[in-house]
């Protein structure tokens, strides 16, 4: 019995150009988002003051240990399309939804600001899904779906720990 595969025609992994495109603009401004979610978090692990200082001191550096990584693959994935991912801090913050803030502000106001960062996140990673989905990549849905399930738990985390009732 002959099985017959359906290859792609495109030498990176299948997937052409025109099939990445929306995967690398997404990724791209996930990218930017992160990168600036990343500085916030440095800024914030530096700047924490109060009788919490301990533990949010040591889930800042938890939270940009890890979106240091996530941003990594992002880039990764996007050379392994072919493409280039943004790279520099104007092109963050240009493209960035997410701001930055100052140093002055509360602990309790610091982790409001993670918490909206973290949905802002989630809706990029969400978007990548989408059109890595669109296109049978597997691969970048994976590695969506891994990135999202860590940040929804955190902010999970980060929503008991202010004891605040969830959004609807």
């Amino acid at each position: 019995m002959e099985t017959k595969t359906k290859l792609k025609t495109h030498a990176k992994l299948g997937f052409s150009s025109m099939d990445t495109a929306e995967m690398v603009t997404t990724m791209n401004e996930l990218i930017a988002n992160y990168h600036v979610f990343y500085q916030k978090l440095r800024n914030y692990h530096w700047n924490v003051t109060g009788p919490d200082f301990f533990d949010l001191h040591e889930k800042f550096e938890e939270l940009y240990t890890t979106a240091v990584t996530d941003i990594d693959e992002i880039a990764e994935k996007i050379r392994v399309f072919g493409a280039t991912p943004l790279s520099t801090l104007t092109d963050y913050l240009q493209t960035s939804e997410i701001r930055e803030t100052g140093s002055k502000l509360t602990a309790i106001e610091m982790t409001r600001e993670v918490l909206s960062d973290i949905e802002t996140l989630d809706s990029f990673m969400l978007e990548v899904a989408d059109a890595a989905g669109n296109v049978g990549d597997t691969a970048t849905m994976d590695m969506m779906n891994s990135m999202m399930r860590r940040i929804e738990k955190e902010h999970w985390m980060l929503t008991a720990w202010l004891n605040e009732p969830k959004k609807h």
